[in-house]
């Protein structure tokens, strides 16, 4: 399985914001730096994340980007499953045209795999994906002391 550029961006932001909370708010372009990537996408994804309620957008000057809750309560199998599209065939929706669809054994084996993926991230919070901070913050945030 793999996931979507959405889903991997999302995740980043959620880990550089839980190791930026005692800093002031995190604008999209500093994200956007820190990893290299687009601040288009960035732009994109906080505003999932802020609609998902994961993140808040703070408005005006000195405004940014900041977790909406404890890091410790956000769910890394959560969050895949709200930005990510978990239908891996055809036949996971609703309006299935495959004959074989009733009997079919290869959509309950890949159903399966598909929720024990889904099974381990949910071990795992936001708050386990920082535990090395400071080698992170060395990383994503040169100027932090």
């Amino acid at each position: 399985m793999q996931l979507t550029t959405h889903t991997d961006y999302s995740l980043r932001l959620l880990i550089y914001l839980g190791l930026s909370r005692d800093k002031a708010p995190a604008t999209v372009q500093e994200i956007a730096l820190s990893y290299g990537i687009s601040a288009n996408h960035i732009a994109k994804v906080a505003q999932t994340l802020t609609r998902l309620g994961y993140v808040k957008s703070l408005r005006g000057r000195g405004g940014g980007l900041v977790l909406a809750g404890d890091p410790e309560r956000i769910s890394v199998g959560e969050v895949v499953r709200q930005t990510e599209n978990l239908k891996l065939l055809e036949c996971f929706g609703e309006n299935s045209s495959c004959p074989i669809d009733p009997a079919c054994t290869l959509k309950k084996v890949l159903g399966r795999a598909q929720e024990a993926f889904l099974q381990v991230l949910d071990g795992y919070t936001l708050a386990e994906l920082i535990t090395n901070d400071t080698e992170l913050r060395s990383l994503l945030l040169p100027t932090s002391t």
